[in-house]
């Protein structure tokens, strides 16, 4: 006896059949290309959608303006032996008889130590009274005691010597040997000698980033332009404050790549396809290497010379289209500089969602078979 399976079995199946055909439930990393594209401000969306090519690397290629100001970068090397208000000052007295004001016969030279400029610029000195220190050198000061201790005894010698002290300090923190405050000294006047002052870097060079604050002013350099543009390398000034840091910039990637992760910049530029690189490069079996995207929010200057428009206002979303198939395609993704907060996104090839929905619609029609399978077993009983 030939059983049929009843009409209600007979849509269960169909229905799970249909259900199964249905792609959008197909698990996937992301957008498919075409959905990509419809994010264009041409169709669906609000970003413009640009291929890459010599044109757009040379519009988009700006790098990140690091640097130090005109108002820094004008001042003058400081005296290295100037003396300040808030500096200490050594002095050695000699006198030229046994018996002096200072000295005695078995110490014939009276030395006074931790001697501070006040605020008004002054120091004291026994019987020579208030001498004149901030802004002469060690040399002048000497001569102006000399001078004032020449009334009361005979042809005094005098030894002055800068000790350092708040009045002309920097202060240096971060990613140094050691952390501290230090004098500027005629050896550390300058940036690069000042951070040698505090033990050098404790990062690598190539990602290490110096900020240097002035009153109200404060801006950065990468630690290698200091080097490469000696103009960068600044006189300092007392107060100022360095700070030394990684870099902190990174970028993301996401799709059909040998490792999906957060990416932080081990070096001042990288391309897109060292950037590929990091993360292991495309994954052999699913990349599409015709989609190789990256997502940018680009200011208003950089956007109207990538689009050829004077209208942009504001930061505009841009997706850059990378092919690195077509003929100079490596090119120019070797040539394309990625920057901070960037998020590069390779798309899954066609045959690969096509094979995975096929998976899942095999599935599906094997549960349906053993479903119908099962309501034939029940009937027959």
């Amino acid at each position: 006896m030939i059983v049929r399976p009843s009409r209600r079995a007979v849509a269960l199946a169909l229905g799970v059949f249909v259900a199964g055909l249905s792609a959008c439930g197909v698990p996937r990393p992301g957008p498919n290309m075409n959905e990509i594209f419809a994010g264009s401000v041409l169709r669906e969306g609000d970003a413009y959608i640009v291929a890459v090519g010599d044109r757009v690397n040379r519009a988009a290629n700006v790098p990140a303006a690091l640097g130090f100001s005109d108002a820094l970068r004008s001042a003058r090397l400081l005296g290295g032996d100037t003396i300040r208000t808030g500096d200490t000052v050594s002095v050695t007295i000699y006198e030229n008889v046994p018996e002096g004001l200072l000295t005695a016969a078995d110490a014939p030279g009276a030395r006074l130590t931790e001697l501070q400029v006040d605020d008004q610029g002054y120091i004291y000195v026994p019987f020579a009274g208030r001498v004149r220190a901030a802004g002469q050198s060690p040399e002048d000061l000497r001569t102006a005691i000399a001078r004032q201790l020449d009334q009361q005894t005979p042809d005094p010698q005098v030894y002055v010597s800068r000790t350092g002290g708040d009045g002309a300090t920097v202060s240096v923190v971060g990613r140094v040997g050691a952390q501290g405050v230090y004098p500027i000294t005629r050896p550390n006047r300058r940036l690069t000698a000042m951070v040698a002052s505090a033990g050098g870097v404790s990062i690598p060079t190539q990602t290490a980033m110096i900020t240097v604050s002035r009153g109200q002013i404060t801006d950065r350099v990468w630690l290698n332009d200091l080097f490469e543009h000696p103009e960068l390398d600044i006189a300092m000034r007392g107060g100022d404050r360095i700070f030394v840091e990684q870099d902190q910039r990174s970028f993301t990637v996401l799709g059909a790549t040998g490792t999906q992760a957060l990416v932080t910049f081990d070096r001042q530029e990288m391309t897109a396809i060292e950037a590929l690189a990091r993360v292991g490069g495309l994954d052999a079996t699913r990349a599409d290497p015709t989609g190789v995207f990256v997502f940018r929010d680009e200011p208003a200057e950089i956007a109207r010379a990538v689009l050829g428009r004077q209208d942009i206002v504001g930061d505009t979303r841009i997706i850059y289209v990378l092919d690195l198939t077509a003929p100079n395609g490596m090119f120019n993704a070797r040539d394309f500089q990625i920057r901070d907060g960037d998020t590069i996104y390779v798309t899954e090839a066609a045959n690969v969602t096509w094979n995975r929905q096929i998976s899942t619609l095999a599935g599906t029609l094997g549960a349906t078979g053993a479903a119908a399978t099962a309501v034939s077993d029940v009937r027959n009983l």
